[in-house]
């Protein structure tokens, strides 16, 4: 089932071009094992890559490519398909010469995780996967379609973005960290307006992409050691998921996989009580294993 790894095309210190497309990564360069992160889609993704990275330097490699197009990248990876994100992915840890690593993922990088340990499993030891099963419950669609709604227009100021923002109910952690990914996402117009970064509005696109994919078809066939990390919290951003019932069907899918509830719901939990929680799993998991 293994796929032909695609070549690299082009490579600097932080890029790499695969099919013609760059990809910008930040490698925590390290001599401990090599942990690959892959982040979500929403402003939150980047935080995660920061929680994985503060928590485990300098303890593990850590290597984060920029998934979302908000690197250095003049054309950035940032695709409809998830079989191309894949195949970025296998580019990098071709050009970084990397034979095998952990893959860590959030949200869709978790379910890109799963795609990656099925299709390239002789690079993956172990996977990490936190809270990608609220991608799969059919809730999502709604759930995205709500959040877009704020994309596609002009704001006043950051301030009346963020706002905005903040009538999806249940994202109750508003910290100058969390506001931090949400200013990345904007371009100030030379007036004071806001408007969020065009990459933003290709993200109900690929995540309606993924709704096509039959994830148990991938799923069931790990058969890696996985950590499922998921939110107690049974919302997210608005609309209810039940995220635990899926999460505990996945689990139940898989060789090798343990079920973890962290404190918070898919936003929040990578801040707070909520982060103490994963990076504790994470580094238990990865020494007992």
């Amino acid at each position: 089932m293994e796929q032909s790894p695609i070549e690299r095309v082009e490579a600097t210190d932080h890029f790499i071009e695969v099919n013609n497309i760059n990809l910008h990564y930040i490698d925590y360069a390290s001599d401990g094992p090599v942990i690959l992160i892959m982040h979500g889609l929403t402003a939150n993704a980047h935080a995660f890559d920061g929680l994985v990275a503060a928590g485990l330097s300098p303890d593990f490699r850590i290597i984060s490519p920029d998934l979302r197009g908000r690197g250095l990248s003049e054309h950035p990876a940032f695709r409809y398909s998830i079989e191309d994100h894949a195949r970025d992915i296998i580019g990098l840890l071709n050009h970084l010469q990397l034979k095998r690593v952990v893959l860590a993922g959030h949200s869709f990088g978790g379910l890109l995780a799963f795609y990656i340990s099925v299709m390239y499993p002789s690079v993956v030891e172990k996977l990490i996967i936190i809270d990608a099963a609220a991608e799969m419950n059919p809730n999502a669609p709604q759930m995205l379609s709500f959040a877009m709604g704020r994309f596609n227009i002009t704001y006043p100021s950051f301030d009346d973005y963020i706002e905005t923002v903040k009538e999806a109910p249940y994202n109750t952690i508003w910290d100058n960290e969390m506001l931090s990914y949400y200013r990345a996402d904007v371009r100030v117009n030379p007036d004071g307006t806001v408007r969020p970064l065009n990459n933003l509005t290709d993200i109900l696109e690929i995540s309606y992409a993924v709704f096509n994919i039959s994830w148990p078809y991938y799923v069931q066939r790990v058969t890696q050691p996985v950590i499922l990390l998921n939110a107690e919290d049974d919302y997210t951003m608005g609309q209810p998921l039940l995220p635990d019932e899926k999460a505990k069907q996945s689990v139940e899918m898989m060789r090798d996989a343990k079920y973890i509830p962290i404190w918070g719901n898919h936003q929040t939990m990578i801040y707070g009580k909520g982060a103490k929680q994963i990076v504790a799993a994470i580094k238990s998991f990865l020494i007992v294993n």
